[in-house]
């Protein structure tokens, strides 16, 4: 199974003339769009200085001073993320703040010819892993249990907020397909929304892995779907899209660009996954301390229901699938990198086959022992 890392847009402490980013290993590379400059920057926010840049691929992010205030600016092209898409993630922000959840304030969102912009309040809290590469593990087993425990409330938070799904559009992590009673149809609703992704899989054997690895652990899951309530999540929960206060609790929940209408369980799956195994050297250790202790962090906040304790393990397997295919959508329809989408591909069906193996049903039978 090839390593692979996808990208948000958390924290990074680098140069302003640093140009490459992180890459779906370990090597720097070029980023998929140029990087902000002041001169665009002012003509979104007003006279402003760009004083770090993300390294993160996906978009052009950076923060910006003005006024003595830090500011994130992060740009789109808008076929990736229009005014309309934003404004869904957006809705969401808000309603989480006025529920006191430690969220970035939204200030601005923009159409600027082929680009869209968005502003945030830069939140507070410290960037502890702001060189770390996504989905690297947390520093502590103290930070996993505090993770833990802000996810639960950023869920208790997002009770209420009725929103349909989001529309179709790339990098998303929703989660229609393998939540459906036939995910065949499912999918084959969500590639006709989405014809970056119908190219893509035409000459890939999508049909065969996906009926070979994927069709057998939605046979485990389906029994338990219909007792898992809607919820809107962030669905990119990890250590470097956290920033982190003095007392070592959550300060600041970051990045907010994959959320959609999931289940709360779907988001504490892509949690484990994301903060525990090592994905770019998948022979490494699991990190079960940090997975028990998320866990424990979680359910001191927020118990799972019945449902959700059976439903956990069973979703673990699936939880990266339908993002990956919104990477698949993404590179061959908007980058045009064929490269990347076969990465992307080896994504969608390589997790998926890892908790076949002697690591990954150790991990499910951790999981199911802690819920």
């Amino acid at each position: 199974m090839t390593a692979h890392r996808p990208a948000g847009d958390g924290g990074w402490d680098g140069s302003v003339t640093a140009h490459l980013a992180h890459g779906l290993g370990t090597e720097p590379v070029e980023p998929d769009w140029p990087p902000l400059t002041d001169a665009e920057v002012t003509a979104v926010t007003g006279p402003a200085r760009v004083v770090w840049r993300s390294p993160r691929p996906l978009s052009a992010a950076a923060v910006v001073e003005r006024d003595g205030r830090r500011l994130f600016v992060k740009r789109h092209h808008v076929r990736v993320r229009t005014p309309r898409g934003l404004a869904e993630e957006h809705a969401f922000l808000r309603h989480l703040r006025e529920r006191g959840a430690p969220v970035v304030e939204v200030l601005d969102a923009v159409e600027r010819g082929e680009w869209t912009y968005e502003v945030h309040s830069a939140g507070t809290g410290t960037d502890l892993y702001r060189d770390a590469l996504s989905w690297s593990p947390f520093l502590t087993t103290a930070h996993a249990r505090a993770a833990g425990e802000a996810l639960a409330r950023l869920h208790l938070a997002a009770e209420g907020f009725a929103a349909p799904r989001r529309s179709p559009q790339p990098l998303v992590a929703s989660f229609t397909v393998f939540a459906a009673s036939d995910p065949w149809a499912a999918l084959k609703t969500y590639t006709a929304e989405r014809p970056g992704l119908a190219g893509a899989l035409a000459d890939l054997p999508w049909y065969e892995d996906t009926h070979r690895v994927l069709l057998p652990l939605h046979e485990r899951l389906a029994p338990h779907l219909p007792d898992l309530t809607p919820l809107w999540t962030h669905n990119d929960w990890h250590a470097s899209n956290l920033l982190w206060g003095e007392d070592g609790a959550v300060a600041t929940v970051l990045d907010f660009g994959m959320s959609d209408r999931t289940t709360a369980v779907h988001d504490l799956a892509t949690a484990l996954e994301r903060n525990t195994v090592q994905w770019l050297d998948p022979d490494r250790p699991v990190q079960e301390k940090h997975a028990i202790e998320l866990l424990r962090g979680y359910q001191s906040v927020r118990p799972l229901s019945a449902a959700e304790s059976a439903a956990l393990p069973a979703l673990l397997p699936l939880v990266h699938a339908e993002f990956a295919l919104s990477e698949l959508d993404y590179f061959h329809g908007v980058t045009r990198s064929q490269e990347n989408a076969r990465l992307a591909y080896e994504y969608y069906v390589g997790h998926a086959e890892w908790f076949s193996g002697g690591a990954g049903h150790r991990l499910l039978e951790l999981v199911a022992a802690q819920v």
